[in-house]
């Protein structure tokens, strides 16, 4: 039966931007198109993600106006679908792995947080069969896909729903947004995954393998050295900056949680000019609008320090309570 319910909003927001700033045919920069934004359902919770869509303005450019969407994008859901990658997978390991039935993987969806009626199952269901179909890969539309652009860009990541479970492992085309092939396996070792590379270079054909992109998973490099020798692999931009940055996003976290602790006791403010609808009233429940909202901003991590951003906001609210005390000491004198 459908969802009666709304569905919750988002508890986070990821901003992704395009790796590729120049354009791959003509070598101009790309221009910012839009920045759309969509919502996935994910085992973690309700996603939000911001995309910044660029496209090249060169009229005489074979690409002209053809948008090119982050690459991130794929790591969290298939195009145009509302739930995640790892809730497809968990769905079909349910599925085939344990026989259950469409009502039983709802129940244990639901019992595991996730937002979704027992109808949506059934499309789970199918985009995961239909993912598993891409194992047989079709050499025809994999070669028509990258033929226009001469060259692919792979990347590669593995999903796995629950700890010991088989791992879905996908590899997606970068220019083209092509899912090239996506397979369960028990193990990831550095020859089951060389394989699978050595089975999308053969459906490629001609089309040349200009590099690979993934995150920093030992037997994922050992696999591209091995599966294609000379093949420039290049780290996901996101995994990079986030273990980069991770020791000061732990000390700016902290920060900001003791930043918290001292500006606690908005509530009882807005208790006491509750009802009132003079000046001072209004200049108070602004004050306090300010202090929450600053509050509860958690910025961009990492490339926002949610921490700074609190001090220099707080900073800026107790600059104006001290200017606003002066002219008032001054209309008193």
């Amino acid at each position: 039966m459908p969802r009666r319910s709304a569905r919750p909003e988002p508890d986070r927001t990821i901003e992704l931007t395009c790796c590729i700033r120049d354009c791959p045919e003509c070598g101009r920069r790309l221009w910012a198109a839009n920045k759309p934004s969509r919502v996935v359902v994910t085992l973690g919770g309700l996603v939000r993600l911001r995309m910044q869509v660029r496209s090249c303005r060169n009229a005489e450019c074979p690409r002209f106006k053809a948008c090119l969407r982050p690459e991130g994008e794929g790591r969290f859901a298939l195009p145009q679908q509302e739930f995640g990658l790892d809730v497809i997978a968990l769905a079909g390991r349910l599925r085939h792995g344990e026989r259950r039935s469409v009502p039983e993987i709802h129940a244990e969806l639901v019992r595991r947080g996730v937002p979704i009626c027992e109808r949506s199952v059934g499309n789970l269901l199918d985009r995961y069969d239909e993912l598993l179909a891409l194992a047989c890969v079709d050499p025809k539309r994999l070669r028509g896909a990258v033929a226009a652009q001469g060259r692919a860009i792979l990347a590669i990541d593995g999903l796995q729903p629950d700890v010991g479970h088989e791992v879905l492992w996908v590899v997606r085309e970068v220019l083209s947004g092509e899912v090239l092939l996506a397979r369960s396996l028990l193990s990831s070792t550095q020859d089951d995954l060389a394989a699978l590379l050595a089975e999308v270079e053969g459906a490629l054909g001609d089309a040349p393998i200009a590099a690979v992109v993934s995150d920093g998973q030992t037997s994922i490099r050992r696999a591209v050295a091995k599966a294609l020798p000379g093949v420039p692999h290049q780290l996901c931009h996101f995994h990079y900056l986030r273990e980069a940055a991770t020791p000061i996003y732990e000390a700016d976290r902290h920060a900001k949680v003791q930043l918290k602790k001292k500006v606690r006791g908005v509530r009882p403010i807005e208790r006491e000019v509750e009802g009132r609808d003079d000046a001072a009233a209004e200049v108070v429940r602004g004050y306090c609008s300010a202090v929450r909202s600053a509050l509860t901003d958690d910025g961009r991590p990492p490339l926002e320090a949610a921490g700074l951003k609190l001090q220099s906001r707080l900073e800026k609210v107790a600059a104006s309570l001290d200017r606003a005390a002066e002219k008032g000491g001054s209309r008193k004198n």
